[in-house]
């Protein structure tokens, strides 16, 4: 379940899970995607408003429709990569704008993020 934020627009909200889905291979290429009826009651949504997601997801190229079976995530490792490159890039500009804010130079942010990837590694190993 997705705790909706009210500064996006809740349908851009799904699809940037569904694309973090992606990319995270809990959905894999060539899967069939639940229906809007399944999504809208996991997501407690309006119809509607999965209707809007698949519909974009198609126009982007992610997902496609096989009329009367349902909708399929598209195949292919050139998908999985864009997804990739535009999530990791929309979370760096995130990041590094939040730190700018802080008044923090590019030398810090980079120390930064090496401390904390050097102490995630730690805590993984």
């Amino acid at each position: 379940m997705i705790k909706f934020n009210e500064s996006t627009p809740i349908y851009i909200q799904i699809m940037e899970k569904i694309k973090a889905d992606i990319v995270s291979r809990k959905l894999k290429c060539g899967d069939k995607m639940p229906s809007v009826r399944e999504f809208s009651e996991s997501f407690k949504v309006n119809p509607n408003t999965v209707q809007r997601v698949f519909i974009e997801l198609e126009r982007e190229g992610i997902t496609y429709s096989k009329r009367g079976i349902g909708t399929f995530i598209a195949e292919g490792n050139e998908l999985l990569e864009q997804l990739k490159i535009a999530q990791a890039q929309k979370y760096a500009k995130i990041f590094a704008g939040k730190m700018k804010e802080l008044g923090m130079k590019k030398q810090e942010i980079i120390e930064y993020l090496n401390k904390e990837l050097e102490e995630g590694e730690s805590e993984n190993n």
